[in-house]
C-alpha cells in the first residue's frame, strides 16, 4: 500500500505542473483536521505535505461518512469548482455524495500580469541569497521603517533571482 501512495503522490507532482485538475475520492484520512490541516498519522501527514508541495486545495468542509469529511474534492486551481455541496445518498451508500459545478479550466494566457512561479522556485539557492546579507551589520543603527525597507529591498533582490516568471 506505501507503494501506491508514492506512486500516486509522484504522479500528483507531475500532472499538477501542467494540467488543471479535480480529484474526488475518498482518501480515508479520518484523522486529518482540515481546518488546522494537522493530523495524528504519519501517512496522512505525508498526504498534507503532498497537497502543499503541489498547491491543492481541498474544498469539503462537510462531514461525508460517519460525521467526518472521508470523501474529499482537491483542486489545484482556484476557480475550478464552485457550489460544492454535501449531501444524499447514492443508492446502498454509507457516504454522503459531494455535488459541485466544474466552472472550466482558468486560463493562464487571459491576464498580462507577469506571474511569480513558486512551483520552479529553489529555495535552497534563494535560502543561500539571503544567508549571505550580513543583517546584523545591515540593520545597526536603523529604524523600524529603514529596516523595514532594507530588509524587503534584499528579499525581492533574491526573489527576483531564484523565482521565474510565467
Amino acid at each position: 500500500m506505501k507503494s501506491q501512495k508514492k506512486i500516486l503522490y509522484k504522479q500528483l507532482g507531475e500532472v499538477l505542473q501542467l494540467l488543471a485538475l479535480i480529484l474526488v475520492r475518498n482518501f480515508n484520512l479520518p484523522d486529518v483536521c482540515w481546518k488546522y490541516n494537522t493530523a495524528e498519522r504519519k501517512q496522512s501527514r505525508r498526504f498534507l505535505e503532498c497537497m502543499e508541495d503541489n498547491f491543492l486545495t481541498q474544498l469539503v468542509s462537510e462531514p461525508t461518512r460517519k460525521g467526518i469529511p472521508l470523501d474529499l474534492l482537491l483542486v489545484n486551481r482556484e476557480g475550478l469548482v464552485g457550489d460544492v455541496m454535501v449531501g444524499g445518498r447514492l443508492g446502498h451508500s454509507n457516504h454522503q455524495m459531494i455535488e459541485f459545478t466544474i466552472l472550466g479550466e482558468v486560463r493562464r494566457g487571459v491576464s498580462r500580469t507577469a506571474t511569480l512561479d513558486f512551483r520552479r522556485t529553489d529555495f535552497n539557492l534563494f535560502r543561500r541569497l539571503v544567508d549571505r546579507v550580513p543583517w546584523e551589520a545591515a540593520l545597526k543603527g536603523k529604524g523600524v521603517q529603514e529596516g523595514w525597507t532594507l530588509f524587503k529591498k534584499e528579499i525581492l533582490e533574491a526573489e527576483e533571482q531564484v523565482v521565474p516568471m510565467y
